[in-house]
């Protein structure tokens, strides 16, 4: 290597890359082929793409049929964003190159990275008929199938590799088998591969523990989990399945516990903190369950499911005014819903505010007009208020929905004949 090259390496190590690269630059004009091509693989290197392409273009345009450049070029044109320059260039690489296979795998990713899994499907089985027995095409078309959700055609390429390599490109033969598996439904052969794999890898424990989960195995799911927490305490959607899996098991109070963990590493999962909330209720702690409720809602105002929640809890307490503050509180943010609307009309009817309870009933009605049970309630309220002919009104649009209801049949008609208008 020549010295100004190596001057400009020693200047890059010692953190002067503004001298290394005018050194450089200025070199080149008098560089043969040889260093020029070093120059370019430094620049990449250190990160100057463009001026490594600037380099490798003047490279193509001597020997127009290396191979090796346009790929080199190619990988560039990739890190640069510049894909379809990228494939231009590899497409021009034919069979009788030495660089041929690799350029096909490489342009397989690209078309992949594009959406154009055919294509790219395509080019790596013209790959595999050059070079048959080449495991990374093998994995290549392995990967390609997973992706795109064809399982069984994945499992046939991964089994291909297993016997050969256990990992290419950091990535587990065998884990990606595993997930294969379990995509396809057959959680008992996936979960088969998990506990052959032994590994301490936090993904691959956390998909170990969702298949056994799916296999009917909550106790190695459990195991995996809280060993998964125990080596990776801030590997947060461990928690809630944990939580989750103790509850369907009937242990809340680990289910309670291991989601209040959660929480201290994950203080913005509204989900963990609806959970959270839903075991303390079934723990008989319903203050600290209203806590949790809240702390979900104020992450999510329009959190209906923890909202809706909150009202029943508030309901168990004969606390209306609990359910009315809350539903103007997110009605105010702007969490808005025809449901919301009806508990408000019930809140303020329980409250014996009945003007309140009547605007609330009819915005509820503008979008609840077809749901039976709003009608029928709502019909006994407008007759609770003396709005017999609006009653009758809501109540047969609710006969029409249920015309086996013989009590509110008779109910309109003595309704009608009390106003002699039957």
């Amino acid at each position: 290597m020549d010295e100004k090259i190596m001057e400009a390496v020693r200047l890059m190590e010692s953190k002067q890359s503004e001298k290394a690269i005018s050194l450089l630059e200025n070199y080149l004009p008098q560089a043969d082929v040889e260093e020029r091509y070093t120059i370019a693989e430094l620049y990449i290197q250190w990160g100057f793409l463009k001026e490594a392409s600037f380099i490798l273009q003047e490279l193509l345009q001597q020997f127009p049929k290396e191979g090796e450049l346009k790929v080199m070029l190619a990988d560039v044109y990739v890190e640069l964003d510049r894909d379809e320059e990228a494939m231009a260039l590899l497409n021009e690489i034919g069979p009788d190159d030495p660089e041929y296979t690799s350029t096909l795998i490489q342009l397989a990713d690209l078309y992949q990275a594009q959406g154009l899994f055919e294509v790219a499907e395509q080019k790596l089985l013209t790959a595999k008929q050059h070079e048959p027995n080449e495991p990374i095409i093998d994995f290549a078309l392995a990967e390609l199938m997973f992706s795109t959700g064809s399982y069984t055609n994945a499992i046939m390429y991964y089994e291909k590799v297993l016997p050969i390599t256990k990992e290419i490109a950091n990535v587990s033969i065998n884990d990606r088998l595993a997930e294969a598996y379990a995509a396809s439904g057959e959680y008992e052969k996936a979960l088969e591969i998990y506990q052959d794999i032994d590994s301490e890898d936090s993904d691959t424990l956390f998909k170990y523990g969702f298949t056994a989960l799916h296999a009917g195995r909550s106790d190695i799911a459990i195991k995996a989990w809280e060993y998964l927490i125990e080596i990776d305490m801030y590997y947060h959607t461990a928690y809630y399945q944990l939580a989750k899996t103790y509850e369907s098991e009937d242990m809340t109070d680990e289910a309670y516990q291991t989601a209040k963990k959660g929480l201290k590493v994950d203080e913005f999962n509204k989900e963990l903190f609806f959970l959270a909330g839903s075991l303390a209720h079934q723990l008989n702690a319903n203050d600290e369950s209203e806590k949790w409720i809240r702390e979900a809602i104020a992450l999510d105002p329009d959190y209906k499911e923890a909202i809706l929640f909150l009202i029943e809890l508030f309901k168990t307490n004969d606390n209306q005014a609990g359910i009315i503050d809350l539903l103007n509180e997110i009605k105010k943010i702007g969490a808005n819903d025809p449901i919301y609307e009806w508990e408000l009309a019930k809140a303020y009817n329980e409250n014996e505010l009945f003007d309140n309870a009547l605007t609330h009933y009819d915005e509820a009605y503008n979008s609840l007009n077809e749901d039976s049970d709003f009608l029928k309630e709502y019909g006994y309220f407008l007759m609770e208020e003396g709005r017999q002919q609006k009653a009758v009104s809501v109540f047969e649009k609710y006969l029409a929905q249920q015309p086996e209801d013989i009590e509110i049949e008779e109910y309109i008609s003595r309704i009608k004949q009390m106003e002699g208008t039957d």
